[in-house]
């Protein structure tokens, strides 16, 4: 994101050891992938390695062909729970405990097991296929033989590799040719760091300079490279050539780099490999994201363990009523065995059938259009969200720039202005540069002339310092060629690494003066007359996130005056620029107006002091140790008593419809902290702007603090104040949290907005991790660039916003939406009804087996505590699949309220958040439901069946499944087509099955009337009380949803 900070992935040692993340084996060492060293790596001869290298192959698998069974069956049977199962299968094995045929207990457990490794196998074979696909790329290799072909798989350290335009990057490499005439390339980096601008990257210049690039072959020459390291963002080198008279050292930057998963967007390069396979920047900052776990699933799983207690319990009783007698240990195992269904082994499967329906309703909902799931298992974390950290830039905002302000110090010139600068611009370059006679030049001209040279002055700057370069694309009329020589307007584009600089120059283009060309080493512009203005860079400091300034040092080749411009944060130049009384204030109002600021200064050298500074520059950037430093130095001495020229402020407008989607969130009970790395004042800005902080709001500005007693002494300043918006910057944030993070999080949770501007990724990480820790709520964070990416992992939901920034951020999401706006519908609608339809499906699946398990245990105690099963064979597995499967699993499609009415009503958000759809009070109804169905219709039909025992399982199972059905309509809230084919289609299947199960019923006795009304009478008895229960509740108790929907 241009929030202005790096990406630094977060390093988690807990989650994401270095084996796991790379991927390697134990043996790494012996392998090659040992302690990582800085290494001399000659062109064109990889056999001269120092040491040795890992193979350049992309893996992302999580198995192999002999480990993938063993792993997943670990991964599996690591829980209690599915052991529970598999131990319960295999006891059947065993002749004293077999209480049924073995398909009972088995079919269910294959069947379960089979998804399970089917959707490892999917998933598994679709990332070798990705990977087989990126390893079997074909590039071309210079080499002694010609130009041959190998596969990425194929490439070593040391190697010549030729990439085309539009190609991947195979492996890191220093860039040491192309085919552009302005020597230099950009690059596509999307994939890398998030950001969608391209880079602008530079040969060296020694290889640049070769006749064709065999000639690479024919030097002698190598390059040192620092050891692999995962900073993007930075690379420290020497390039040397032995066989030139003298030696030719040439320092190696970021700027001369090749990284891989970049695609080269401009011409063709050659570059050296250095770094390969494990080894290469984009590899070593890849970490697998925590494995997220939804909350109803820790929720159900304690709901089980307490079903297992109960369970055990209900087997000692049973026991315990025989005295004891016998075997009794055996008996209690039979026990187990016999009331096992009280723990439902298709609970997990219904809830993770119930997540893909859902996903799949958030991906076809066509109001969030575009909106992809990739974390299908907690689809109904989105329903129970608490905290939403939202980025700035990109994600609140549009991140396009547009100029609004130009500040001369005793002039400004806004939107409505600007006529005024454009002939201040035309003047500077139409009038005569002799002054007028002094008789006929009042006061008034000279003011004016003057501001007139401030204005071009500053116009001149701003068109200067920059990294932008117009590129020419055919238009249809007008080819690339001839575009690009007679600088057509209408096929220029500007390419730059950050949207502000592209909007000053297009700035600079409306009021006169055009970038028309820029290389490597000269630029020109265009003044109003047409007249070319040609600058040759001298040289160039590029923009850092440490430096937070950028400078250029050009040479006018007109008159050969030398002047170097710089721009960059006010915080910095404050201390560069000369004395004013202006810049502090002007800064400060700019800001408040939203406004992004860059102070603009420049400084005349004469030859002798340019000379004297650029040895003592290449002198430092020849360094290996300490370069950053060295050079920082010698740049540094330039940087005095610049002269101010003008502050610049362009504006990044809020997104469709972000102030209705935060006052929904507000509503629902949602609380919105904005984390970014942009500047206190424009964050603030930005935040009342939106709504975010509302305007009678009371906001309380952390003062800037350094020590323990200066965060003591606002801490408590803070905890005087209530009910007040908290604007905190990254600096102080870390210091609070060094020395008082118990007391700052306890704080900051009671503030209804908290904005936390200047924040690093691992400063946003960390904030989310002490939410979770110190609130144990669930937080959603949101946001579009690569720095957003650690946060978004963290968080117990993260969401992607694709915006100007690359898909980075939507891709290491769980969940990807196209705009901001959709995450109100998302939320208030999608995670509503994922949340409420999980927590019925599961509760209802634990009644269906509890119902069972109560009837056996009434069996068994009437027939004196004997552990023999109620039902045996296809019935006991028919009761929780086709006979019950279809009506159950249909509570997925019931909702309470229509989504506008959600929507509407954000209030009923809140509901959720306290968890009362799936809470103990809950259960405790439901099992007590269950034990009264249960006992009903065992007693009911041991009571009425009159003379065989088969009776007795026609009358109860018919009793139940019809029990079953009946539930699940008084359950439903709106009915679904699908619902009633499902209650209609189960009814069909059980009848149709009774033809078959003689083996278990009497099929004469169920076509009788005395059947007939014996299974009415039961069902009614335990279902009609339930049915009155429910409308005297609704009549007299309504829930909040009820009274929208009348």
């Amino acid at each position: 994101m241009p929030d202005n900070i790096p990406l630094q992935p977060v390093r988690r040692p807990k989650r994401h050891d270095s084996k796991n993340r790379h991927g390697c084996c134990p043996w790494s060492r012996c392998c090659g992938m040992g302690d990582l060293r800085p290494r001399t790596v000659w062109l064109g001869h990889p056999e001269k390695r120092d040491q040795r290298y890992p193979r350049n192959v992309i893996n992302n698998q999580k198995y192999n062909f002999f480990t993938f069974l063993p792993a997943v069956l670990y991964n599996e049977y690591k829980y209690f729970f599915n052991l529970y199962f598999l131990l319960l299968a295999c006891s059947q094995f065993i002749e004293e405990l077999r209480l049924g045929a073995l398909y009972t207990y088995w079919v269910p457990l294959g069947i379960v097991l089979i998804v399970t490794i089917m959707r490892e196998a999917v998933e598994e074979i679709r990332c070798y296929l990705r990977d087989k696909e990126v390893n079997s790329q074909i590039y071309s290799k210079l080499s002694t033989r010609g130009t041959v072909k190998v596969k990425s798989s194929g490439i070593q350290v040391g190697d010549l590799i030729i990439v085309e335009k539009n190609q991947r990057v195979p492996a890191d490499m220093i860039f040491l040719r192309t085919s552009e005439r302005n020597g230099s390339c950009f690059l596509r980096t999307d994939q890398l760091d998030g950001e969608t601008d391209w880079k602008l990257r530079l040969p060296v210049a020694c290889t640049q300079r070769l006749p064709t690039a065999a000639d690479l072959l024919q030097i002698r020459s190598y390059v040192y490279a620092e050891e692999p390291n995962i900073d993007i963002h930075n690379f420290i080198g020497t390039f040397t050539r032995e066989d030139a008279d003298p030696p030719v050292n040439e320092s190696l930057s970021i700027e001369n780099t090749l990284w891989a998963s970049t695609v080269v967007a401009s011409g063709t390069v050659v570059g050296v490999v250095i770094y390969t396979g494990k080894e290469l920047r984009s590899v070593m900052n890849t970490s697998n994201p925590r494995h997220k776990v939804g909350l109803i699933d820790l929720e159900v799983n304690c709901l089980t363990k307490i079903l297992f207690g109960a369970l055990v319990v209900v087997s000692l009783v049973m026991v315990a009523l025989q005295h004891f007698a016998g075997r009794w240990y055996l008996q209690i195992f039979r026990f187990l065995l016999l009331f096992s269904h009280i723990v439902p082994i298709s609970l997990r499967v219904n809830l993770d059938m119930g997540k893909m329906v859902f996903s799949w309703m958030i991906k076809k909902d066509s109001k969030i259009p575009g909106t992809v799931v990739r974390a299908s298992t907690i689809p109904e974390q989105l329903g129970r969200i608490s905290y939403l950290l939202t980025d700035k830039t990109g994600t609140l905002t549009q991140n396009e720039m547009v100029f609004r302000r130009l500040h001369l110090g005793t002039v400004a010139y806004g939107m409505d202005s600007m006529d005024e600068v454009q002939s201040h611009v035309f003047s500077a370059y139409t009038q005569p540069t002799h002054d007028l006679p002094a008789s006929r030049a009042p006061a008034a001209t000279k003011v004016r002339k003057t501001i007139s040279s401030r204005v071009h002055e500053a116009v001149k700057a701003i068109a200067l310092v920059h990294n932008v370069t117009p590129v020419y694309e055919s238009n249809g009329v007008t080819d690339q060629a001839e575009a690009e020589q007679h600088y057509e307007d209408t096929c220029r584009v500007y390419q730059a690494s950050s949207p502000d600089e592209v909007s000053l120059v297009q700035w600079t283009e409306s009021v006169g003066l055009t970038l028309v060309g820029r290389d490597q080493s000269s630029m020109q512009l265009r003044t109003p007359t047409g007249q070319i203005l040609n600058f040759t860079i001298l040289q160039i400091f590029p923009f850092t996130y440490e430096s937070k300034r950028m400078g250029i040092i050009v040479r006018d080749e007109s008159n050969g005056e030398i002047t170097f411009y710089m721009k960059g944060a006010d915080v910095v130049m404050a201390g560069i620029v000369q004395y004013n009384d202006w810049l502090e204030e002007e800064c400060g109002n700019m800001a408040r107006e939203g406004l992004r600021v860059l102070v603009v200064s420049k400084k005349s050298l004469t030859e002798e002091q340019y000379q004297d500074f650029e040895a003592r520059y290449v002198q430092a950037k020849l360094s290996v140790h300490d370069r950053s430093l060295k050079v920082a130095t010698v740049i540094e001495s330039l940087e005095m008593e610049m002269e101010l020229l003008c502050l610049t402020g362009v504006e990044d407008q809020l997104q469709t419809d972000v102030r209705p989607t935060l006052e929904i969130l507000r509503n629902a009970g949602i609380k919105v902290w904005m984390l970014t790395g942009d500047k206190l004042e424009t964050a603030t800005c930005t935040a009342k702007n939106a709504h975010l902080i509302t305007r009678n709001q009371d906001i309380h500005i952390f003062r800037s603090v350094t020590t323990r007693g200066e965060a003591h002494l606002e801490l408590n300043a803070f905890r005087r104040k209530h009910d007040c918006a908290l604007v905190i910057s990254g600096d102080s944030l870390e210091v609070c949290l060094k020395y008082y993070e118990y007391e700052f999080m306890e704080l900051a949770c009671q503030c209804p907005a908290v904005v936390c501007c200047r924040c690093t990724p691992t400063q946003k990480a960390q904030i989310v991790r002490l939410l979770q820790e110190r609130t144990g709520k669930l937080t959603c964070a949101v946001g579009d660039g690569g720095n957003d990416v650690s946060m978004i992992q963290e968080a117990d939901c993260g969401v992607g916003v694709e915006g100007k920034e690359g898909k980075q951020a939507s891709l290491a999401a769980d969940f990807s939406v196209t705009q901001f706006k959709n995450l109100g519908r998302l939320l208030m609608v999608h995670g509503r009804n994922s949340y409420k339809r999980s927590a019925a499906l599961s509760q209802f699946v634990i009644h269906r087996s509890l119902c069972i398990s109560t009837m056996q245990a009434v069996f068994s105690s009437v027939f004196y505590f004997a552990s023999v099963p109620l039902y045996q064979g296809f019935l006991i597995i028919g009761y929780s699949t086709i006979y019950t499967m279809f009506p159950v699993f249909s509570l997925v499609l019931d909702k309470d309220v229509k989504s506008e009415v959600a929507m509407l009503y954000p209030e009923l958000y809140k509901d959720l958040l306290k968890g009362r759809p799936l809470s103990f009070k809950t259960f405790l109804i439901w099992v007590l439901i269950s034990i009264y169905q249960g006992s009903i219709i065992m007693y009911g039909a041991l009571l009425l069946f009159e003379s065989e025992f088969v009776h007795v399982v026609a009358i109860s199972f018919t009793s139940l499944i019809l029990t079953e059905l009946l539930m699940v309509a008084l359950t439903i809230q709106t009915w679904h087509w699908l619902m009633i084919v499902g209650e209609l289609l189960s009814l069909a299947c059980y009848i149709a099955s009774l033809v078959f199960l003689h083996e278990f019923i009497d099929v004469y006795f169920i076509t009788t009337v005395s059947f007939l009304w014996k299974v009415t009478v039961i069902t009614l008895v335990s279902c009609l009380p339930l049915y009155i229960l429910k409308y005297l509740r609704r009549r007299f108790s309504p829930p909040s949803y009820s009274k929208l929907t009348t």
